[in-house]
């Protein structure tokens, strides 16, 4: 007799569940490793839980396994703008249930475009950080204990910039990372008359010491001084560089001592413009690093691997975007499975370029058929692109050299008109930020 030994295989979609802790992402680049997302959702379908917020805000929810943490400006009921709570708060991941929260600094905006919370946390798993446009920079561990604070704007001076200063610090390693680039002179009344030093900071993450400070220079003039994009630690060659965009131009620094290894500009030559302020950051992949410039202008390739001072050359780009719809304002590109995208919604379209990070060449041009403006940078994860206009409207593309609509819904509510936070991909979950409510989106 004879025995018949039967297998039985079971095969399981396994998802790779990644930490989303730098408003960039893990990558930062805009990219997970994240699968099993889902494709539909609204909201009501496919939402775990939900919770209101009190005020807009282009902060990005950040993730560290069973932790969110999330920054807020509180309103003060009279309106003034002075008057309010800047708040850092952390969330259960899988329940919403507040864990803690504690309020960093006092104050709400100093103007009607923006507010004090628009930097983004960051954390390294033990330490994290929450940075306000008042000059509040915070640190906590985990479990909410403060470990240190300090003033930017007490420790080196009013922030000479016309609007509400936003840039998100980096927590990499055992060192936070921030930068201020802002106009040498006054901005509408704000910074001293002359004199306004921009420079970049590396700190002990968990005491709050300054390693080192170093000055980061510029050309520009006026406005052109001022950048809100936010520094990146970019690997060449298995060496880590920390990138800095602004001030007309593009720099690599030494990440343990701040010391300028390269510097490449500029996308304001001759006569230069005063008021092309930067908002996009750095962003590498594919042998190149993109330096995207303001007001309808180029997108710049830098090669990766320079060194010294490169300013005025172009034998250190790549190449240099042509049409004039590669271009972004606001929003940073994505790289992603080995192409940019670039979003431009500068006008009444949007368009969403995929790039071939080699040559330049446009793989696709495609419009998103959004009714709001979008200024928040695309996201890239588990196949898909993740995009979202200032109404709250939520864009699902699929990743690759064809264009395909996956998905379209609203999560804003009727009074949402300034969403502008990037939608983060992170333990199997979407975590989406309107004007109003935080959603955490998962099967």
């Amino acid at each position: 007799m004879k025995t018949t030994l039967t297998l039985f295989f079971c095969f399981v979609s396994v998802s790779f569940a990644e930490n989303w802790a730098y408003w960039r992402g893990p990558n930062m680049d805009g990219s997970s490793s994240e699968s099993g997302l889902p494709e539909k959702f609204s909201q009501t379908e496919n939402v775990k839980w939900s919770m209101d917020m009190p005020s807009p805000s282009a902060s990005v929810p950040i993730v560290w396994e069973d932790r969110v943490f999330v920054s807020y400006a509180d309103p003060d009921e009279s309106g003034d703008f002075d008057k309010g709570d800047l708040v850092a708060m952390c969330l259960d991941r899988e329940t919403g249930e507040v864990l803690w929260r504690d309020v960093a600094g006092t104050g709400y905006a100093k103007d009607d475009r923006s507010n004090f919370s628009a930097p983004s946390p960051t954390t390294n798993g033990e330490v994290v950080v929450f940075f306000y446009g008042s000059g509040e920079l915070v640190a906590y561990d985990l479990e909410g204990k403060r470990l240190w604070d300090t003033n930017v704007q007490d420790e080196y001076g009013e922030f000479a910039f016309g609007w509400t200063f936003s840039s998100s610090p980096l927590l990499h390693g055992e060192v936070l990372y921030f930068q201020l680039l802002q106009r040498d002179v006054q901005a509408n009344g704000y910074g001293a008359p002359d004199g306004n030093e921009s420079f970049l900071l590396g700190m002990d993450a968990k005491t709050g010491k300054v390693l080192w400070k170093v000055e980061r220079p510029s050309d520009a003039i006026e406005e052109s001084r001022e950048a809100f994009s936010s520094p990146v630690i970019f690997e060449n060659d298995g060496e880590e560089q920390l990138l800095v965009v602004g001030g007309d131009c593009l720099t690599a620094h030494d990440p343990g001592t701040g010391k300028e290894l390269w510097r490449w500009g500029t996308w304001n030559p001759g006569h230069r413009e005063g008021f092309w302020r930067l908002v996009p950051s750095p962003v590498g992949g594919g042998g190149v690093i993109l330096a995207c410039a303001p007001k309808k202008q180029p997108v710049y390739a830098v090669k990766e691997g320079l060194s010294g001072d490169y300013t005025g050359k172009d034998d250190a780009l790549a190449w240099v975007s042509e049409d004039k719809e590669i271009s972004t304002d606001v929003a940073t590109p994505l790289y992603y499975e080995g192409r940019f995208y670039v979003l431009n919604s500068n006008g009444p379209k949007k368009y969403l370029n995929c790039i071939d990070p080699a040559t330049g060449e446009v793989i696709y041009r495609e419009m998103i058929p959004a009714k709001g403006k979008i200024e928040a940078s695309p996201t890239g994860a588990d196949g898909k692109i993740y995009l979202m206009s200032f109404l709250g409207e939520v864009f699902v593309v699929k990743a690759g050299d064809a264009f395909e609509l996956l998905h379209e819904t609203v999560m804003g509510g009727r009074n949402c008109t300034m969403a502008r936070s990037s939608i983060a991909a992170a333990q199997g979950n979407l975590f989406i930020r309107t004007d109003g409510k935080l959603y955490c989106v998962g099967e």
